[in-house]
């Protein structure tokens, strides 16, 4: 039996969610009907439901989701993982970080010798937008993402979520992905079997 892990993606994103009703609350009944017919056991860490709730309002459906759905961190005091997987994530932070602080070393120069010298606000946000690009697309940058990194590498489960960096960590440890906007098809498919 497959098992899945689920990231908010799935029910926070319109593009996702979508192809489940017009709105969240639809969309996670419908899923949560789907679900149910398939032999699929479904898991999201505590980290990612309890983000969840924060960004949804689940109050009308949180029973029939919480039986639908196992609720569960990972067992992260007793979970092995490659050594390399840490090694290549403290390389590819150190790399962000010189990249930018090359954006921050490259704005501060326009800002001292531009049009920015007295209003440096849309320098700023300029900053903002392009640091966060570099330093978090791409990458583990949240526990919620790292709880469905190593919840789905421990029970050798198949990731669903939208989330390039977590979906390109994944694969580098031989997690199975799902493209999350294929879940309702996929999951007819295995209803039909």
């Amino acid at each position: 039996m497959d098992c899945f892990v689920l990231d908010t993606s799935l029910f926070t994103n319109p593009d996702v969610y979508g192809q489940f009703g017009p709105d969240t609350q639809q969309a996670i009944a419908a899923f949560l009907k789907s679900a149910k017919r398939t032999a699929v056991k479904f898991f999201i860490p505590t980290s990612v439901y309890d983000e969840l709730r924060k960004m949804k309002d689940l109050s009308s459906l949180a029973g029939d989701f919480e039986a639908g759905i196992i609720i569960r961190s990972p067992r992260k005091f007793s979970l092995m993982v490659p050594s390399e997987l840490l090694y290549e994530l403290i390389e590819e932070v150190r790399h962000r970080i010189d990249r930018g602080l090359r954006i921050a070393e490259e704005l501060t120069k326009l800002a001292s010798a531009g049009p920015y010298t007295a209003d440096v606000g849309p320098l700023i946000t300029k900053l903002r937008e392009r640091y966060r690009e570099v330093l978090r697309r791409g990458i583990l940058d949240s526990k919620e993402d790292a709880d469905c990194l190593l919840l789905a590498y421990e029970l050798d489960g198949v990731l669903v979520s939208g989330d390039e960096g977590l979906r390109k960590w994944a694969d580098k440890v031989g997690i199975k992905i799902i493209e999350p906007r294929n879940l309702s098809r996929i999951l007819e498919n295995l209803a039909s079997r």
